[in-house]
């Protein structure tokens, strides 16, 4: 039963009472698991180019996409305190006595805090910390050199200095260059500026934030942005938006009741990033390049990612052409049985689509409406990276409860890693999703799809959590690179490696592909 206070707090945050009940029922009754056919492999649902194949669909690109609005989508809400896990946890336990630096001398591997100290000089952020560390005359090298490490962590993760703790990644220092070293969103404008800008000089970049760091994003954006428009002579238009709070999921107890806070209100949760499809819906462009903001590199490595977005990019708007003239053709009225058949063959061999079983026994209207439902569907190339054991999701063909088979995106999250035989398929993928994604979301009418409608509701997940040491359980939304776009036309390319290059920990910037 829900209180007046209840539904009150439902109202603020925008989220209905049907919603509520409905995330309920999902606790109850759980999500299926995704059923895998067998992994996507080269020339079974991955494209693979050639290096030359690569560089003339670049070259391509900018005529093609002439008369289209582009624009890079960055998720970019994230905290970046994950990725200093490690160094909170040294600093609550670090008391300079002899047995703790016995203790962090006893891991010198890549990731430990030793190697993080040990190359502090490395780091993008340097020249900042040591800064801040002097606005309080104390010097960072002899505070090294006496073992006050403690001091050097605490200036960089807490407010006192640097607050890395605290903000997002997109306003870390990632690179070091002799001009002056780059944030990562200074990374995502520069290379913005090589795939993303319109024919009109514009550059459309949007990013997802969390609330608590607009100000600082706006100050930074601020700061930088007549420096990058006078570099590539272009005219940036960088737009934001945070997660709404009506996408926000219910928690509820090990008993799958309403989980409620000290004071008696209502638990809710973000719910993933599966909730960027509504920031993505509202969105205006005819071709969006979707990329995490940890997933950047310096000037000298961006060639060969910027080759490879223009190349997926060519493929899509060759593919999208060929499908609004399919679907033109149908939509004045009926086509004969050999374009049919053209149509069907496009649909098979260039888009991958599965038509169901008796396909060809079926009258022409019939076929005519099965090809034109199939086609008139947002559309997605996905890069995809050789498998380098990062967890994570990768590319398969999956069957639906009807029996369709359809390329998708899969998280381990959404298996049954229990059953021998899914387990087996899983571990026998081949390609890691790197998060790379080219959209083309407006149909061939030149409106825009509601994306909403191409969700597959099912493909949530739930998972166990904890608040004031209490149980909880907590459900995600379709992620956005899964259940929220497995009713896309979606295709797979195989891209180098050198395009996925996450940083997930501090140290992480310390490998060569970020130096």
């Amino acid at each position: 039963m829900l209180t007046e206070n209840d539904l009150h707090q439902l109202s603020q945050k925008g989220i209905a009472t049907d919603t509520l009940y409905h995330q309920l029922e999902n606790f109850r009754k759980g999500f299926p698991y995704i059923k895998l056919h067998r992994p996507a492999t080269k020339n079974d649902g991955i494209r693979v180019l050639s290096e030359n194949e690569a560089g003339i669909l670049s070259e391509a690109f900018e005529d093609s996409s002439r008369n289209d609005k582009l624009l890079k989508f960055v998720p970019a809400s994230g905290a970046a305190s994950r990725m200093f896990k490690s160094l909170f946890e040294f600093l609550e336990s670090f008391d300079r006595t002899t047995q703790a630096h016995e203790k962090l001398n006893s891991d010198r591997s890549f990731q430990s805090v030793h190697y993080f100290l040990h190359h502090l000089e490395d780091f993008a952020f340097f020249g900042e910390l040591r800064q801040a560390m002097a606005n309080d005359n104390l010097d960072l090298l002899a505070s090294l050199d006496c073992g006050d490490y403690g001091t050097v962590v605490d200036y960089l993760l807490n407010p006192k200095g640097l607050d890395y703790g605290n903000l997002p990644k997109g306003l870390l220092r990632f690179h070091a260059y002799p001009e002056g070293n780059r944030t990562a969103i200074e990374e995502h404008l520069v290379e913005g500026a090589m795939y993303a800008r319109n024919a009109d000089g514009r550059i459309h970049i949007h990013f997802t934030l969390s609330p608590e760091h607009i100000a600082k994003f706006e100050e930074h954006i601020h700061q930088v942005l007549e420096k990058y428009e006078m570099r590539f002579d272009a005219q940036f238009i960088i737009t934001y938006s945070i997660q709404k709070p009506a996408t926000d999921t219910i928690a509820v107890t090990p008993e799958n009741e309403p989980f409620r806070d000290n004071e008696g209100k209502l638990l809710f949760r973000p719910a993933g990033h599966g909730a960027l499809l509504e920031n993505l819906n509202e969105l205006d462009a005819d071709i969006v390049f979707i990329k995490n903001i940890d997933n950047i590199v310096p000037d000298k490595k961006k060639t060969i990612p910027r080759i490879y977005k223009r190349a997926l990019a060519s493929i899509l708007i060759e593919l999208r052409e060929k499908t609004f003239k399919y679907l033109n053709a149908m939509s004045i009225g009926q086509v004969s049985a050999l374009r049919l058949s053209e149509i069907a063959a496009f649909a098979t061999t260039e888009l991958c689509l599965n038509l169901p079983s008796g396909f060809n026994k079926l009258a022409d209207v019939a076929q005519q409406k099965i090809l034109f439902d199939l086609l008139d569907r947002p559309l997605r190339i996905c890069g995809m990276v050789k498998n380098v054991g990062e967890p994570g999701g990768g590319p398969f063909w999956v069957t639906d409860a009807n029996g369709h088979t359809s390329l998708q995106v899969v998280e381990s999250s959404q298996l049954d890693l229990n059953d021998p035989e899914q387990a087996s398929i899983f571990n026998a993928a081949t390609h890691f999703n790197p998060v790379d994604l080219i959209c083309s979301m407006k149909d061939y009418r030149g409106q825009k799809f509601d994306l909403q409608v191409f969700v597959d509701p099912t493909t949530g997940f739930i998972s166990y959590k904890s608040k004031d040491g209490k149980v909880l359980k907590a459900q995600e939304l379709p992620g956005l690179w899964n259940g929220a776009m497995a009713k896309w036309t979606t295709l797979f390319v195989e891209v180098p490696l050198i395009t996925f290059n996450p940083v997930k920990t501090v140290n992480d910037l310390l490998r060569e592909e970020h130096r």
